[in-house]
């Protein structure tokens, strides 16, 4: 791939660019989560989703959003990224979807797949949706126990299928979330998605975060993550469309090895998300609290949260920790991911200098 000291000047340039981000953000991709309820019950969900009460803005409400993205934004080069709980449950989620490609927008989803049938993905199509990651967690049984929810793999891959036959998208990717458990699966999973025509395979290692919380032995070791990201290297160099997820700096070995470039958390200067009941945050994934949401789209117009407000996250998360400080990599590292920083301790859940390099 690059040589280290390639590695490092792209790595620099990077990190001058992303300073100048902080100034001059851009907005390139904008998360709806269009809901909180789930027909699945995730044992890693971040924002414990599944069947619970969530607040769910009308429709109206969309369509007006929308027309003020389009207005201050315009549509190039903005994505909208549809997500949950689980979007299709969402009963207006077409309705919502229909017009966003009518004003241009394109967009993509998150989704567990089990309720795209032919129909569905005919509808999806016809909605304007370009790309979709469908979660597949492991070999049947494995999955099912995850996502706790019997024949949850069943329908997923028949969701896959379908979407397949149907034709047409630019991207159906499926996402593998690893854990201790189910990393000897990866090379099954292989086997499996090789012989079926989608686009790419996203390996991301489980975080310590929401419920995965209070199921320690799914958490990684440090042996776990290296060999996930020397299955990654290997597929890859083979030709193979396999990526490791947008979180963490992986150091030298990794950086530009296991994705199509280096790491840049892009929370609040390429990204924003409204969460369900109209919030204005960086990340979905990122914890929810008064210092980390920035309005609320119900009485704030978005344009003036993104140009005036999310200093929060137009900084280095180093700053705050001395360790973080003091460290080599602070420049490219910046203090990782803000959806996997404690901002009670401020310090990073994960840090792979201490476990890589």
């Amino acid at each position: 791939m690059f040589d280290v000291e390639t590695k490092r000047q792209h790595m620099t340039d990077l990190m001058r660019y992303r300073r100048g981000l902080f100034v001059k953000p851009r907005l390139r991709n904008l998360f709806l989560e269009l809901t909180m309820r789930c027909n699945e019950n995730c044992i890693h969900c971040g924002s414990c989703c599944g069947e619970v009460t969530s607040e769910e803005l009308p429709v109206e409400v969309y369509k007006r959003f929308l027309d003020e993205i389009k207005e201050d934004f315009g549509i190039k080069d903005k994505m909208l990224c549809i997500t949950g709980g689980e979007p299709l449950l969402r009963k207006e989620f077409f309705e919502i979807m229909e017009y966003a490609h009518s004003l241009g927008f394109h967009w993509g989803m998150t989704s567990n797949g089990t309720l795209i049938d032919r129909e569905c993905a005919r509808k999806l199509k016809n909605a304007g949706m370009g790309t979709i990651s469908i979660s597949i967690d492991g070999l049947e049984a494995t999955h099912d126990a995850f996502r706790r929810t019997p024949g949850g793999y069943k329908k997923a891959m028949q969701g896959i299928s379908n979407l397949i036959e149907e034709g047409g998208f630019k991207n159906i990717q499926v996402t593998t979330v690893v854990t201790h458990q189910n990393i000897g699966e990866l090379d099954a999973l292989y086997e499996i998605f090789d012989k079926m025509d989608i686009d790419s395979w996203r390996v991301i290692g489980i975080e310590p975060m929401g419920r995965a919380k209070d199921y320690p032995e799914l958490l990684l070791t440090a042996e776990d993550h290296k060999y996930i990201l020397e299955f990654i290297r290997s597929k890859r160099i083979a030709g193979e469309p396999v990526c490791y997820g947008c979180s963490h700096y992986l150091g030298n070995e990794y950086e530009r090895e296991v994705r199509d470039w280096y790491f840049l958390c892009i929370s609040g200067i390429y990204t924003a998300s409204i969460t369900a009941n109209g919030d204005i945050i960086g990340c979905l994934d990122i914890e929810r609290r008064p210092e980390t949401i920035q309005g609320n789209i119900l009485k704030d117009r978005f344009k003036d949260v993104w140009e005036n407000r999310f200093e929060f996250f137009r900084r280095d998360l180093s700053d705050l920790n001395e360790k973080c400080r003091d460290c080599s990599e602070k420049d490219f590292c910046h203090g990782d991911s803000f959806h996997s920083w404690d901002f009670d301790k401020n310090e990073p859940l994960l840090c792979f200098k201490d476990i890589l390099f």
